[in-house]
Parts: structure tokens; C-alpha cells; sequence
């Protein structure tokens, strides 16, 4: 078996190509190294069975293509996880956060189509903007600000996910979508700036954790090893061509609840700033994950305390001298 990863030296890639890696697969891993980070592969490098190219899904297609050829590689899975994931990022990069789930996601389609592969499309809950139903099922159709600040991934996203399905109901790829929920741990970039980097990075460094707007706003969050596990039973799972599933922790926290659990595990006292929400920020945010139960026999094990615990053991480790 071989699997084609897209975005592999993310934070989310990246653990997916270890996990596939240590199933016993070939594993190739794209990344323009926008947002990745190569040390996110250094255990990957040292396995035979893994190949990186360093290309643009969007702008290298056909050099990707041909690299692909001139290897004689034919993948069984594509997993299309290139794209800017955080705020920050697709702030700083819109044009590039399009291209990625607009002309990459074409070509990883393209692709699939060609091998015959079954393709896995990571979208995200900002599919749903900031929504007017609580949970989130899949049925939810969103609300969402198509000329906002957030409307580069939020919209990059959705046009993705449609593109995915047209490829599904006129090629007949085997394609399908995970919308994936905040997910976190160890291998986020500290300046990532998501709610999880943050807090812990301002906590070791004994700093305020900065709280936006009143708190009260809502977050469910997905420790990676369990978001890993959903990813990878979605990718076995035959006869789910044409679906949408939610992968996510659907116990729900406030950003003030989650601020405590931090300042709690570091050991530090809790001390707040404040700064004004961001433009079109969802105030809740939820899981329904019926539908990953119930087809995939999933749900996350992980609790949040523990997961913190181990993001702040990352976190100290990456920080302390060599």
C-alpha cells in the first residue's frame, strides 16, 4: 500500500505519516514547507519506506506529477492536508491558503482519479463559520461570511469540499471529507497563534494568557493521537465514498475554563489580559460526532487535562537548552 500525504511536515501531516509509517506502508509526503516544519520529520526520514518531495500541490502540480511518474508511483490513499490551518497563518498567506484547497485539492483529485485511489479531503469546522446551530451535525449547511477576514479558508475550504464531491458524483473517485475540529498538541508551533500555543506559551513564560473578548466563547478539543485514529479509520473505511464527517472532541469549554486547565497543569498562577475578539471569531463550537461513531466506531479518548499535560511537556522540552 502506498499512501500520498499532502502538507506531511504540518503538525497534523506529519503525525499521520508516523502513524502510517509504523502500520508498515510507503508513505510520501508533499510540503512546500510554508507552515511545516522539517524536524516534524525527522523520525519519518529515517524510515526507508518514506519519501518527501518539496513542492507546491498548487503551484508545482505538474512538476508533483511527474515526480510521481518518474518514481512509477501509483498511490491507494491520498490524504490532502496542505493548507495554512491557523488564523495567523492564512492572514498572512490568503492567496496561498486558496491555492491550496482550490488548484491542490484539483490536482490530489486529479491524482486519485488517474490511480484509481480513494482521496480524503481535510476540511475543518470553519465550514460552519459561526454557527447558528449547536452542535455542529454534518447536515449543517453554516453561516458563514463569504468577503470576511476568515473568508480566504473558512471559503477555501467549502469550495474544496464541493469540488471533492463533484469528482465523486462525475469520476466516481472514492472521495470524502473529514471536517476537522481544533486539534492540538505537541509539534505546534508556538507562534502558531491558536488558543492552545498561546496559552501554554505565555504560562512557561509566566506572561498573562490573553483572552479575547470575554471568554466566554466556546472550543472542543481534539487531542492529535485521537484525531489521528478517526483520520486513519475514515481512510480504511470501504463504502464511505461521498460522506462528510465531523472528527473532533465534543466536550465543549469556554476559553475562560480552558485558560484555568492550563495555568492548573503548568503550575502557574492564572493571570489574564484581554484584547478585542476578532472579526467574525465563532463565539461556540462543537462537535456532533453521531455519524464518526456510529460508521467509523470512533470517539476520543484522550482527556483534555491529560493532552495539556502532555503539550506542555513538548512545549518545555523544545524550549530548554541543547
Amino acid at each position: 500500500m502506498v499512501v500520498l500525504i499532502t502538507g506531511a511536515a504540518g503538525f497534523i501531516g506529519s503525525y499521520l505519516v508516523d502513524a502510517y509509517l509504523a502500520r508498515g506502508v510507503e508513505v510520501i509526503g508533499i510540503d512546500n514547507l510554508a507552515t511545516g516544519s522539517p524536524s516534524n520529520l525527522e523520525r519519518a526520514h529515517k524510515d526507508q519506506r518514506f519519501s518527501f518531495i518539496e513542492a507546491d500541490i498548487a503551484r508545482d502540480a505538474e512538476r508533483t506529477g511527474e515526480l510521481l511518474q518518474a518514481g512509477n508511483v501509483r498511490p491507494d490513499l491520498i490524504l490532502h492536508f496542505a493548507s495554512p490551518a491557523s488564523p495567523k497563518d492564512y492572514a498572512d498567506l490568503p492567496l496561498e491558503t486558496m491555492a491550496a484547497n482550490a488548484a491542490g485539492t484539483r490536482t490530489c483529485l486529479e491524482v486519485a482519479s488517474k490511480c484509481n485511489a480513494r482521496f480524503l479531503f481535510a476540511s475543518t469546522s470553519e465550514s460552519y463559520g459561526d454557527p447558528l446551530e449547536h452542535p455542529q451535525k454534518e447536515t449543517y449547511w453554516g453561516n458563514v461570511n463569504p468577503v470576511g477576514p476568515r473568508s480566504c479558508y473558512d471559503e477555501a475550504k467549502r469550495y474544496g469540499e464541493a469540488l471533492t464531491m463533484a469528482y465523486w458524483r462525475t469520476r466516481g473517485v472514492d472521495a470524502r471529507i473529514a471536517r476537522i475540529f481544533n486539534t492540538y498538541g505537541p509539534r505546534m508551533r508556538e507562534n502558531d497563534g491558536r488558543v492552545v500555543p498561546n496559552f501554554i506559551r505565555q504560562a512557561l513564560a509566566a506572561e498573562p494568557l490573553t483572552i479575547y473578548g470575554d471568554g466566554t466563547q466556546t472550543r472542543s478539543f481534539c487531542y492529535v493521537d485521537d484525531l489521528v485514529d478517526g483520520i486513519m479509520r475514515y481512510g480504511d473505511a470501504a463504502s464511505l465514498a461521498g460522506n462528510v464527517i465531523n472528527l473532533g472532541n465534543p466536550k465543549e469549554f469556554s476559553i475562560l475554563e480552558f485558560a484555568k486547565i492550563v495555568a492548573e497543569v503548568a503550575g502557574v498562577p492564572l493571570r489574564f489580559g484581554h484584547a478585542r475578539l476578532p472579526e467574525d471569531d465563532p463565539t461556540r463550537r462543537c462537535p456532533d460526532i453521531t455519524k464518526a461513531n456510529a460508521l467509523l466506531g470512533w470517539q476520543p479518548k484522550i482527556e483534555l487535562r491529560d493532552g495539556v499535560a502532555k503539550t506542555i511537556a513538548h512545549f518545555r522540552g523544545a524550549a530548554a537548552p541543547h
